[in-house]
């Protein structure tokens, strides 16, 4: 009995409708797409509390909630990225630890 290896081969998936629908194949985003887009939409919420506060400071807002909920929603997520951050690091030392 032969025993053959694994191929490390990547795995592509395909489903064909037998309804005679059309499918729209969606680009696959890598994990590092995700990552710098995610980035990108902290910095935005952080950039636009920013100017809400600027604006309140010279009066030109009357609606303080817009400017406590922008920067609620710009800490909360600066907290996820650096939660995530310290996960990634901690896996990484844990990784790191092994012995092969």
């Amino acid at each position: 009995m032969e025993i053959t290896p694994l191929e490390m081969t990547p795995v592509h998936m395909s489903a064909r409708s037998h309804l005679g629908e059309t499918t729209v194949e969606e680009p696959v985003k890598s994990f590092g797409e995700y990552l710098v887009d995610s980035l990108k939409k902290v910095n935005e919420l952080e950039l636009e509390s920013e100017q809400l506060n600027a604006a309140l400071a010279a009066g030109r807002i009357e609606d303080v909630s817009q400017v406590v909920v922008a920067s609620q929603k710009a800490e909360l997520a600066l907290q996820l990225t650096l939660q995530l951050r310290n996960r990634a690091t901690a896996a990484y030392q844990e990784i790191m630890r092994m012995q092969v």
